[in-house]
């Protein structure tokens, strides 16, 4: 079983995740990274209730550490444990591998126990979107977005009569390979594609 089985909406917190993870690849616990997210100015208040707002909080970066968990594989492993989050190499694959009957798993996969409806879920995000393209330099599309798609698309590499489906997995593919904190990264890229995506939703 694969993410996009579960997967909704490309949750954005995967991609500052992956810069954090990959300066200091060990020590971090869920709220530290809650903490670190927030010193970059990524996080916002989700809910007026506090009990609310932090299981919101909690959802979103367990949801981001599993499908990065998926994405990262084969080359690297993410510990995705709540207390215990680390990213390494993968040198004992057969001992790292993805337990797809973890209930747990099932769970931060399924936006549907978020407990919003769809459109506040994609307001949240779009706005995560927004931060994180200010953080890491935003530019200017050239191109309309009305004649963004074809472009885009041809950009994606993908045909004209692409499915949804595809284009998210290809995003994903492109956004993995471009994001400034790989080792063969390119920012100028990584933002290109993530505007691309944006168009493309």
């Amino acid at each position: 079983m694969q993410i996009d089985q579960y997967s909704e909406y490309d949750n954005p917190l995967i991609w500052p995740m992956i810069s954090i993870l990959q300066h200091q690849p060990k020590g971090w616990m869920i709220h530290t990274l809650s903490e670190e997210l927030k010193q970059q100015g990524i996080w916002s208040q989700l809910d007026d209730d506090p009990d609310k707002d932090l299981f919101k909080r909690n959802f979103l970066l367990m949801n981001a550490l599993y499908q990065l968990q998926e994405m990262l594989l084969p080359k690297q492993w993410l510990q995705a444990h709540a207390m215990d989050i680390c990213l390494m190499p993968n040198k004992h694959s057969a001992e790292n591998t993805i337990d797809i009957n973890d209930p747990l798993r099932s769970y931060y996969l399924d936006w549907a126990n978020y407990n919003a409806d769809s459109d506040t879920i994609q307001e949240l995000l779009s706005s995560f979107w927004r931060r994180y393209q200010d953080h890491i330099g935003h530019q200017e599309a050239e191109i309309s977005i009305a004649n963004a798609r074809p472009e885009d698309l041809a950009l994606f590499e993908l045909p004209a009569d692409a499915t949804p489906q595809q284009i998210r997995k290809q995003w994903r593919k492109l956004a993995l390979r471009w994001h400034p904190d790989r080792p063969a990264g390119d920012a100028i890229k990584f933002r290109t594609i993530c505007e691309a995506w944006q168009r493309l939703q």
